[in-house]
């Protein structure tokens, strides 16, 4: 299966939630324009209380769509943009792609994954249970966290509903992402 964007989403306001739409404009060292979270140091308001000098790391949020399907198949009513993120993809593994992978789209725009996305205790408020299965707490797990991957813009553009995206591994040997 090749890789595929399924849904862009944006929200100027800090909400749980995005709103869909058929594209998003992405600007480089800032993040998703129109988007709550853009900005070059962390806009994250949990953050930005702990420190809103620290880089932002969490520009652009990435989540699987078939994560979203394994959630649904469970009973919870997950759909593109309702966990927060930017980019619903298919065709990717995102949480098990190595630390510095790049994302490529058609209009130029670059996306430099940065880490897992720690969730919050707000993904219970959003469905009783989801927070559970979004985490992994086995010794054995090697990705703690199972609701996508956070990312930084390297190049500006647009990045539309249904174009395909180009994944360009780092050099060898590859890490793991960790939490950002």
């Amino acid at each position: 299966m090749k890789a595929k964007v399924e849904a862009v989403s944006a929200n100027k306001d800090h909400s749980f939630t995005k709103v869909n739409m058929d594209v998003i404009r992405v600007a480089r060292d800032h993040g998703v324009e129109a988007d709550a979270h853009f900005g070059t140091t962390v806009q994250h308001l949990h953050l930005v209380k702990k420190d809103p000098t620290r880089p932002n790391l969490r520009q652009v949020h990435l989540i699987a769509l078939e994560r979203i399907h394994e959630w649904n198949a469970l009973g919870h009513p997950v759909r593109a943009g309702s966990l927060g993120e930017n980019i619903t993809t298919s065709g990717l593994d995102l949480e098990h792609l190595p630390a510095g992978t790049k994302m490529r789209f058609s209009s130029g725009a670059e996306i430099l994954l940065t880490g897992l996305r720690k969730p919050c205790h707000q993904v219970d408020k959003f469905s009783a249970g989801l927070l559970r299965l979004a985490v992994c707490d086995t010794k054995d797990a090697d990705v703690p966290f199972r609701i996508g991957v956070m990312g930084v813009v390297l190049a500006a553009g647009e990045i539309l509903k249904g174009e395909g995206i180009q994944v360009v591994l780092p050099p060898e040997p590859h890490q793991f992402m960790e939490k950002v």
